[in-house]
């Protein structure tokens, strides 16, 4: 058993409320479960429980023994001053004259609801715990469920963006910069492709935005992928102005080696390198472009971008390839208006409580096409829909937050089925299978 699924079940009162009984043998009655408290103090505020003729106003504590009311030193904080009542699953100091009632839930709890989540706990087999049974749960659930995820993780990259900011001192184009390399570096490559954002100030760059081959120099110079020997003159002049660059702005390479191993050489580093020189150089303002541009088509154009002449047939500095102009592809570019520039936008209209920033990031993602992954491939088995980005999105929130760790318990699909088990308190109590005696079900504890 463990404490949580214990406030969820009081929470959503899933327990046989027929004939309530302390464990001092008063009668009580809940006429309001509380309000869930998840900050410093008991678990559940401003509860209304009426014990034998009173009605007590105050909150209520939460504990799977009795005795953690002490380990948890309950008793020498203020704050606990106003429970008016401990729930617990066992009370291990039956014969303890406490001042507080103490109500032992274990005997009233429904044995279907236990064994699921019992189940979904022990469960490491499938795609996720509750698979065989995702399907059951009502569109109209999945429907908001989906907007609640989709907020959550529009949240969490908001917050890298907001982390970006305060290291850039409110900068929005040196963040938007920072994390533009970062997602051309990709899943291999993001530590070092932030790391050489960060190496270049955007101030710098600017500078060199009408001359390209000062870009290259910069970015292959500063990830250490002009130090060989080369028999083509381009590397070779790229070597020399890098030489010069460094010098002059005492520049200092990066630590974080680029990866090339397991990839396609489309997606190697010094391809996207030379297409992110060729953004900078066609762009004038990264950040200010996506903030004042209303239009999706107009976003996947600026970033359709093909490098310099040198990479028709070049995917390194040291071999020839067929010829075959690197232009940045369609799953490319939508991972970057997905990754980057959705969650800038999006942030921006957060920090500054602007709508239509925020309702034009999500916009754009609901038009672009789902991403294709082992996670919403998985998802897709199960029969869930992933129509856009926006779904794909909620669904990777969804594995990565809540199925993945089992946090059944916060999941609105986890409610909906352990309501369903739960469902059996609906039968006259004559009939309802609830045991008499403590239940003998081990839960395993959440990770």
């Amino acid at each position: 058993m463990t404490e949580r699924l214990l406030q969820y079940l009081w929470q959503f009162q899933y327990f046989n409320k027929d004939r309530l009984v302390l464990d001092n043998g008063d009668t009580f009655q809940v006429i309001h479960a509380g309000r869930y408290n998840t900050n410093q103090g008991p678990d559940f505020l401003e509860a209304k429980i009426k014990i034998e003729n009173t009605l007590w106003v105050g909150h209520v504590e939460i504990h799977v023994k009795t005795s953690d009311w002490y380990k948890h030193a309950h008793h020498f904080d203020r704050n606990y001053d106003n429970v008016v009542l401990h729930v617990v699953w066992d009370n291990d100091l039956p014969d303890r004259d406490t001042r507080i009632p103490v109500f032992s839930l274990q005997s009233k709890v429904p044995v279907m609801l236990l064994s699921q989540y019992e189940h979904w706990m022990r469960n490491k087999a499938g795609f996720i715990a509750c698979g065989s049974q995702v399907g059951d749960v009502s569109r109209i659930i999945w429907i908001s469920w989906r907007e609640r995820l989709l907020a959550e993780r529009m949240q969490r990259k908001s917050a890298t963006v907001f982390s970006f900011l305060l290291q850039t001192n409110q900068h929005w184009e040196e963040t938007f910069w920072w994390l533009l390399a970062r997602n051309f570096g990709a899943a291999l490559n993001f530590e070092p492709f932030e790391a050489l954002a960060k190496s270049l100030p955007i101030t710098l760059l600017a500078r060199y935005k009408n001359q390209l081959p000062m870009l290259e120099a910069l970015l292959f110079g500063q990830c250490g992928l002009l130090e060989g020997e080369y028999e083509d003159e381009y590397p070779i002049m790229l070597q020399r102005e890098y030489r010069h660059l460094k010098t002059k702005y005492k520049l200092q390479p990066i630590r974080q080696a680029v990866h090339f191993l397991r990839m396609r050489p489309v997606n190697f580093p010094t391809v996207r390198l030379a297409q992110l020189a060729m953004l900078v150089h066609q762009s004038s303002h990264l950040f200010a472009y996506i903030k004042d541009t209303t239009q999706l088509s107009d976003i996947r154009k600026w970033l359709s971008i093909t490098p310099s002449g040198f990479w028709d047939n070049h995917y390194t500095f040291q071999k020839d390839s067929v010829n075959k102009p690197k232009k940045m592809g369609s799953q490319m570019i939508d991972t970057l208006i997905i990754n980057t520039v959705v969650p800038v936008l999006f942030a921006y209209g957060l920090l500054h409580n602007e709508e239509p920033y925020k309702n034009r990031a999500l916009n754009w993602l609901d038009e672009l096409e789902p991403e294709n992954n082992s996670i919403t491939n998985g998802y897709s088995q199960l029969g869930i829909v992933n129509k856009s980005a926006c779904d794909s999105q909620a669904l990777l929130e969804l594995k990565t937050h809540y199925c993945d760790p089992k946090k059944c318990l916060d999941c609105a699909v986890g409610n909906a089925l352990l309501k369903r088990s739960a469902a059996v308190m609906a039968v006259p109590a004559a009939e309802a299978p609830y045991e008499a005696v403590p239940h003998k079900l081990t839960i395993a504890a959440e990770p």
